[in-house]
């Protein structure tokens, strides 16, 4: 009677995590606002991907959706913090789920790029975004960016805060569910 050896351990296998972050303020007060096109497109994938309702997580200061597509769990967050904080709860739901930067995509408006434009991008700065200025400081650069262009002919050079806080233009409006 031989003894026999197993070279590997069977295991369970690892499912991998990304982390989908639309940024964006709380509150009925800015639901429509330019700012917060993030969670307007977190929200138009949540409900074609049939994720679950999302939930809010005061440990991670974010509302919260997981589904598993395949063999990838994709949480979605819309942070509860101010745009300003947003850094805060990526950070806590990256470190909870262990995501690396490389599988962490956020979602945010852009003034240098024309209404109705999409970008994608890794690492680089904020270009002034406060948002994204608040996860870089939090967890460093080098995660994905679909920044959404919400400039039109009416943005001001300078002190922009009322043109992102404020709704589309009637102009813009028939467009955005399809830019979601």
């Amino acid at each position: 009677h031989q003894s026999l050896k197993v070279p590997y351990t069977i295991g369970v296998a690892q499912t991998r995590r990304i982390l989908i972050v639309g940024l964006g303020n709380p509150g009925k007060k800015y639901e429509r606002t330019r700012h917060n096109i993030g969670f307007l497109v977190l929200d138009s994938l949540a409900a074609s991907l049939d994720f679950p309702s999302f939930t809010t997580n005061k440990d991670f200061k974010a509302d919260i959706s997981e589904h598993t597509i395949g063999d990838t769990k994709v949480i979605l967050a819309k942070p509860t913090t101010y745009m300003n904080e947003s850094g805060q709860a990526v950070q806590r739901i990256a470190h909870f789920y262990k995501i690396p930067l490389q599988d962490i995509v956020v979602i945010h408006d852009e003034l240098s790029i024309t209404f109705g434009q999409i970008r994608m991008r890794v690492g680089v700065q904020s270009a002034g975004h406060n948002g994204v200025q608040s996860v870089i400081q939090q967890l460093g650069p080098e995660f994905g960016r679909i920044r959404i262009g919400i400039k039109n002919e009416h943005t001001p050079k300078d002190d922009t805060s009322s043109f992102v806080l404020g709704t589309f233009s009637a102009q813009e409006k028939p467009h955005v569910a399809s830019l979601v």
